[in-house]
Order: structure tokens, then sequence, then C-alpha cells
């Protein structure tokens, strides 16, 4: 008798429970940290899904040139998930270029094989995301993350020795590919950005072992560490679609700047869960909310001027497509449609 007076007890709490969750759903009470990512990452692919897939297809096929390889499995893990944003916006910057001198109708070559830009573009797209890959590998390793992802970091999944030699093997998939773009150019572009990450690593693994950094250090280090691949991305995919000079450096100067915004935004979202720089500057005011709060003005701060460098480029367009481009890399540099 007592164990069936238990079972109706806990039936009655269990009703309870889904007839207040169906009231918090009719109500629109479902904002949580995991569906407001869930809603992020569907409202990046809605927007870009045709632009993803392409990368991804060729990332893929890139990848399986070297399925002979002992790197291989390994080589489709560290490659597994990911945003992709740094090879979307050198996509998008391509495009969006093109786009441009399509209106004006002012390309140098009256026979430019639009195809051929396509390809190069999306190739150059899965150099940068492979560079990026690289990183995380040496990041995690240096960061001592065990998770990434959802899963296991690299080096946790396949040991140390693996992960120096896979990142090794990554480099070289690299230069493979930049001889393939045959572009001085873009292998020096591509080139300065690996200098510049690394640059930026050793800075951050000097300030952590000083214990001391201040605000200007701490930018420095966002535009070395992530800031110099955006940059490189969407200068690349200025120079694919032969922008001018000017055009190549106010496209390079969005990258740096949205970069920027977007570390300090990531920065913001997990300081008080990872071990990062970000955490040292925070312990130094205190956990103060003030220096948050001027943190995230100065996430804005470099949004709006990553979209007035946007502005440069696209300040007399017309053509709805090419406005359509421009919303989208603003929307991009607003930050909320991407999971953090």
């Amino acid at each position: 008798m007592k164990l069936s007076k238990d079972k109706s007890v806990v039936a009655l709490i269990f009703l309870l429970f889904l007839t207040r969750v169906q009231i918090k759903y009719l109500d629109g009470d479902t904002t949580t940290s995991k569906n407001i990512k869930q809603k992020s990452s569907g409202s990046l692919m809605e927007q870009f899904g045709d632009y993803l897939l392409k990368i991804n297809n060729t990332l893929e096929r890139e990848l399986d040139f070297y399925s002979w390889s002992e790197f291989y499995s390994s080589l489709k893990y560290a490659c597994d998930g990911g945003k992709r944003i740094r090879p979307l916006i050198l996509v998008l910057s391509s495009e969006i270029i093109k786009s441009k001198k399509n209106d004006e109708n002012i390309f140098d070559n009256i026979n430019l094989d639009f195809s051929k830009i396509e390809d190069q573009r999306y190739l150059a797209a899965s150099a940068i995301e492979l560079l990026h890959t690289e990183s995380v590998i040496h990041d995690d390793i240096i960061d001592e993350e065990n998770v990434r992802r959802g899963k296991p970091s690299f080096h946790i999944k396949y040991g140390y020795n693996n992960s120096i030699l896979t990142a090794d093997f990554v480099l070289g998939i690299i230069l493979n590919i930049t001889s393939k773009l045959n572009n001085p150019r873009i292998s020096s572009e591509i080139a300065n950005a690996a200098i510049r990450m690394s640059e930026g690593e050793i800075m951050e693994i000097r300030l952590n072992k000083a214990h001391t950094i201040t605000e200007d250090d701490y930018i420095k280090v966002l535009e070395n560490k992530t800031a110099s691949l955006f940059e490189t991305s969407t200068r690349v995919g200025a120079i694919l679609a032969e922008a001018d000079e000017e055009d190549i450096r106010a496209m390079g100067n969005f990258g740096h700047l949205m970069g920027i915004a977007y570390q300090i935004h990531d920065d913001l979202d997990d300081w008080n869960n990872e071990d990062r720089l970000f955490n040292l500057l925070m312990k130094q005011n205190n956990h103060s909310q003030v220096l948050v709060n001027k943190m995230e003005g100065l996430y804005k701060s470099y949004s709006i001027k990553a979209k007035n460098e946007l502005n440069l480029v696209l300040s007399n367009i017309q053509n709805k497509y090419t406005k359509r481009l421009k919303h989208q890399l603003e929307e991009l540099t607003n930050l909320t449609m991407l999971p953090f």
C-alpha cells in the first residue's frame, strides 16, 4: 500500500512538471543558452547554407587527396565541426567585390573566367580553414583545453606526438593548396597570417607567465592571434576578385576590426568558464562589472568601425544583390547569428 502511494506522488509531481513545461512553452519562455545557440547556428546555415556547403565540399575534396595517409582519419576529426566563419568571409568578400565590379562594369579583363575565380576562392577558403585548424590543435595543447566543439580536443584523443605531427602535415597541405592558386601575393598573405598568429600566441604565453596585463596588451594579442586571419581572409577574397588597392585595404581593415570584435565577444561570453587571457584582465580588476561593460562597449565600437570600412567599399551601390551581400556581411559583424 505504501509503494502505491509513493507511485501516486511521483506521478503527480511528474504531471505538475509537464504542465509547468507546457505553460512555459506556450508563454514562449524557451530562451535558454542552449536554445539561443541552436537558433544562432540555424540562422548562420539559413543565410549562408549554399556558401557553407561549397566550403565544406571543397575542404573535404582537398582532404580526400590524402586518403592514403596515416593522418587521414585524424585530419577528418580535426576539421569536423566549426563555424567556418573565416572561409565564409573570404568567399563573401570575393563575391561582393565581383558584384560591385559587375555593377560598375570595370573588370580589367573582359574575358575574365568567373568559374575560375569561383574555384580559386573556395580553394583559398580551404587553406584559411586549415590554417585555423592547425592553430586550434596548437592552442588546445598550450591552453590545456580538454574539449573543443563539444568533443575531446585533438591532443586528448590522439596524443601530443600525433598532434604535433598532424599540425605539420596540415601545414604541408596548406602549402600545396597555395601552389595550386599560383598567386604569390595570396601565398604571402597566408604566410604573414601564420606569422602573426604565432606572434600573438607567444605574446599571450609571456603575459600569462607575467600575471599582469593591460587592456592595450589584450587588444594587441587579439590583433595578432585572431584578427590577423580574419584580415587575411577578407584581403585574399578581394585580391581574387581583382579589387583595386583601395578596396583591398578597406576589406582588410573590415576583417581586422571584425576579428577583434569577434574575439572580445567570444571572451565576454565564456570568460567565467575558460582559462583565457581575458580572465587575467578580469582578475586584475576584481571581476568588475565596470570592466565588463567597458569591454562590451569596445566590442560594439569595433563592430561599428568594421561596418564603416565596408561602407567605404560600397558607398554608392544600388544593385539589390550587392546590397544584400553587404547586409549579410554586416549581420556577421553584429555576431548575432554566430553560436559561441
